[in-house]
């Protein structure tokens, strides 16, 4: 069963996504960050390459991610996309740079990338936000093990015409937060009950105080990319 909580603009779901989405209508945008198989790539021992130390499991993460059921929404963003791009059509690419000119300190990748369906020029967004290494949100706890900074979501939704944005795997609802900033509509999905919670209060805080989160938005650069 279900839980749905409703604050403000935003419609929150607890549950899984597959079994929701059927129930769902008006939406006009897929902006997401979802569960893509690291958990299956690095293997059972957890000593691959893609293990990363001090990371919960995320539920749905022990599977390669198949993007098929999210394509057919008119706009779509989806990070971590460059681990399934050979499921994905032709579209633009968004890359985060997580070190914005620090020079690489760990094992981990520097950056991240997106998918988006709608054509036109890739682009960059750098912000720093690695480790303990963060240009905002100093004082906030990092409340999911894949949390982005909401600048980056905030970036994100602003290459979408629509007003109704769906996070379907939602996490601590930074992507909610982000649309509670620049005045859209969300509905937010989440499966884990400790995560759904987290993104209850941080919308709702987001929505009483539109302020709490901000950070400056870094300057967009056009890029070619070959995936």
């Amino acid at each position: 069963m279900s839980r749905i909580e409703r604050i403000g603009d935003a419609v929150l779901y607890l549950g899984d996504c597959r079994e929701i989405l059927p129930t769902l209508s008006g939406v006009d945008a897929v902006v997401s960050d979802p569960p893509y198989g690291i958990a299956h790539v690095k293997g059972a021992g957890g000593k691959g390459k893609h293990n990363r130390r001090n990371i919960a499991p995320i539920f749905g993460d022990d599977i390669p991610f198949n993007p098929t059921e999210w394509l057919n929404f008119s706009e779509v963003i989806l990070w971590g996309a460059d681990h399934y791009a050979a499921l994905l059509p032709h579209g633009r690419w968004l890359v985060w740079d997580k070190l914005d000119g620090v020079a690489s300190y760990d094992s981990f990748s520097d950056i991240e990338v997106a998918w988006s369906n709608q054509r036109g020029a890739s682009r960059i967004f750098r912000h720093l936000w690695k480790g303990i290494c963060q240009a905002s949100e100093k004082d906030a706890r990092r409340e999911h093990p894949t949390q982005k900074p909401v600048a980056l979501m905030e970036w994100c939704v602003g290459f979408v015409k629509g007003h109704t944005i769906l996070d379907p795997f939602m996490g601590s609802g930074t992507t909610g937060v982000a649309c509670a900033k620049l005045g859209r509509r969300f509905v937010g999905i989440e499966i884990e009950e400790r995560y759904f919670e987290s993104a209850c209060h941080r919308i709702e805080e987001a929505q009483r105080q539109p302020d709490m989160f901000v950070a400056p938005v870094a300057k967009a650069e056009q890029i070619e990319i070959a995936l």
